[in-house]
This record gives C-alpha cells, structure tokens and sequence, in this order.
C-alpha cells in the first residue's frame, strides 16, 4: 500500500456552466466568495495546482477560477456539456488529458463544487482509507429515511409495506444504519474508472462525514441553509 503522503493524486471538480436548480450556482458568491472556490481551497490540502483540473465548458467560470489563481487546462468539450452529459464521461476525459501527457496517478479525487463545508482535513481522512485493491472510497452520511423503519412500499394490492426488513423495529435506533452518498468526497482507482462507471463499482469504503459537512447544494433552500451556518460561524 502508498502511503498517503507518497501517493500520486489528480484531483477534477466538474463545473458545467448551466445549471437550473440555481442559476449559475458554480461561481455564485456564497458568504462572499464564490462557491467553486471553496473546493480550490480544499483540493490545495492534498494537491499541487498544476493536478487539480477543474472541467468546464464555461469562460466565465475559467475567469473567476483562473483569477483565483488556478489554471485551467483545457475547455471542456461542447459533448460534454449538456444536461445529458455524466459524470463519468467527463472524468475519463480529464485523466486521458493527463495520461497523453505521461502522467499516471495513484487516485482520481472527485470533488463537486457543491459542497462547501467539505474539507482538506475531510479529504485526508477519506485518502487515508484507499488502497490500491479497491475501487473507491466514497463519503457519506447516515440516512434520516431508514428503510429499515420509515421507508415503505405498495404491493400489488395497494397496501404500504415497511421496505426493508420485517418491521419489527420499534425505535429508529435499533436500526442497522443505512448510509447515503453526500456527494462530497470520491477518492477513485484509475484503473477500475477506466473499466466501468462508479456504479458499477462493488468495492467500495465509506468515510462518514456529519451533516453539517456533508450539506449539498441543490436547491435555493440549500443555499440559504449554508449562507446561515456561514453567518452562524461568524458569531
């Protein structure tokens, strides 16, 4: 196993210019700073700038991210850009960039502009449970919809059926926890991206990160949300 320390990383944060949950969202100043820019300032914990990649098709997101002081290195493809578009084809794009270049990686680190209250601390940790002889490590939370007691499904005849499990759980703490991806924190095997989707993976380790740290922004809900712990931390 590479220690974490001598480990070779490229980190990609995608950032398509549309967006229409919040207009704009990737370079939308939250507590005064634009969002992207605190993954910069996460990714510049384990990485050097010269590998974080931030994949875009949008000029002005280059504007602000290469005002922060990051270059970008390449304009992401028009086929890459739509709402269609997935994630994984915009991964193998950016570590294909890289390896034409001569350069190899021990891991693929995934960050999504989203999640402002992720950190390098969170991405050190994560990185520290990847080894070679698996396909990921993914962070995560625990689920408030446990399937185990508050998740139900509807037979044939129409009547509602605890999901999981046969419903003999009385107290949500009893439960086995249940885990959700937070879309934080994807620390990837390039060889096993370079086989088949993320979904497709089957070993994968988690890293549990609380719910303060693991908020993603979707909605405006969610913005308002963050703008409140942001003016919170401030008192």
């Amino acid at each position: 196993m590479i220690s974490t320390e001598q480990m070779n990383v490229l980190v990609i944060i995608p950032a398509r210019g549309g967006s229409k949950g919040i207009p704009g969202k990737n370079i939308k100043p939250l507590h005064g700073k634009p969002l992207i820019c605190y993954t910069i300032d996460a990714a510049r914990c384990i990485a050097d700038d010269n590998h974080i990649c931030v994949s875009t098709d949008d000029k002005r997101i280059i504007e602000i991210v290469e005002d922060y002081g990051l270059k970008v290195p390449f304009v992401r493809p028009s086929s890459l850009a739509t709402d269609t578009s997935g994630t994984y084809e915009v991964l193998l794009h950016a570590l294909k960039f890289y390896e034409d270049k001569g350069e190899y990686f021990d891991a693929v680190i995934l960050l999504q502009a989203t999640s402002p209250f992720r950190t390098g601390v969170h991405i050190k940790e994560a990185l520290n449970l990847y080894s070679n002889d698996i396909d990921m490590v993914v962070s995560v939370k625990e689920t408030e919809a446990n399937p185990y007691y508050l998740c139900f499904e509807e037979d044939a005849s129409g009547m509602l059926h605890i999901s999981k499990g046969d419903g003999h759980y009385t107290r949500r703490q009893d439960c086995p926890p249940v885990y959700e991806y937070n879309g934080a924190i994807y620390v990837i095997n390039p060889e096993s991206l370079k086989r088949m989707p993320l979904s497709k993976f089957s070993k994968r380790r988690k890293y549990l990160m609380d719910r303060e740290h693991s908020l993603d922004l979707d909605t405006m809900l969610d913005w308002q949300v963050a703008e409140l712990i942001f003016n919170d931390m401030d008192l």
